[in-house]
């Protein structure tokens, strides 16, 4: 019997959240295609979540047809989500993004629903479970080696910034199958405290948390980097993605047709 591919939810983000965005472009939600195509490839079906931050019970019916979410990156998060005051280097935030995903955060953790977060999706994971962010590395995180390999500043979205260090015992290392390895950047906000109940399992070479897992088998992982730009090319990367599907039909698998 051939099983049913499994549906994974993608947020978007507003469209005018994102610098440069002329005001008089119609208000959108918009997300890079390139967390689809890499959904697809490992034999998912994405569902494109739209912001529907004041209507819970439409964004919950959403939930329940999803096997798995997926976090991809974007815009800051507004920090008053963590209790402190904006920072001066502060970038543009979404925060009806940020209240959507932290809720899908939170159903999927209550019911083991796997989750997968890529740079600022491994942020809200660790946010909405409690934890806090730097709001800007060079600024508050003393001995911070460069993270914003920025497209805006000339940088290829692959280009190779810095090595990671991979947990020994970890769900990643498992996936992964190397303890350490070249990743891309893309950030200037990064893990500062550490939610209660997750796991790091990959830093940088400054010591910045780069990789973050929950405890179990739930499949609750997330990684500061953005995979999704090497999964075409290395078959590890995309093992991650494999992973992350096969856990999705899992857990359909063992949820039956209702939740």
């Amino acid at each position: 019997m051939t099983l049913r591919r499994p549906v994974i939810g993608l947020p978007t983000q507003t469209l005018h959240s994102i610098d440069g965005i002329p005001p008089a472009l119609p208000e959108s939600w918009v997300m890079n295609q390139r967390y689809f195509f890499a959904t697809t490839v490992v034999g998912g079906v994405p569902w494109m979540i739209p912001l529907l931050e004041e209507d819970s019970a439409t964004l919950r019916e959403i939930y329940q047809r999803l096997d798995g979410i997926l976090l991809p990156g974007g815009v800051d998060l507004d920090p008053r989500s963590y209790g402190e005051e904006r920072h001066p280097r502060l970038g543009a935030v979404d925060q009806a993004r940020d209240r959507v995903e932290m809720q899908l955060v939170r159903w999927a953790v209550e019911d083991l629903k796997p989750v997968l977060g890529l740079c600022r999706g491994a942020q809200i994971i660790n946010v909405a479970l409690g934890g806090t962010l730097y709001q800007d590395l060079e600024a508050q995180f003393p001995g911070a080696l460069k993270h914003d390999y920025f497209p805006t500043a000339g940088f290829s979205r692959d280009y190779p910034a810095h090595e990671v260090t991979i947990a020994p015992g970890s769900r990643l290392l498992a996936v992964m199958e190397r303890p350490r390895f070249m990743v891309n950047s893309m950030h200037h906000q990064g893990i500062r405290a550490l939610a209660e109940g997750l796991v790091p399992s990959a830093v940088a070479p400054d010591g910045l948390i780069e990789g973050v897992e929950g405890p179990g088998e739930h499949f609750l992982i997330g990684v500061q980097w953005h995979p999704e730009m090497f999964e075409v090319v290395d078959p590890r990367t995309r093992q991650l993605f494999r992973e992350f599907i096969v856990a999705a039909q899992d857990w359909r698998a063992r949820a039956g047709p209702a939740q």
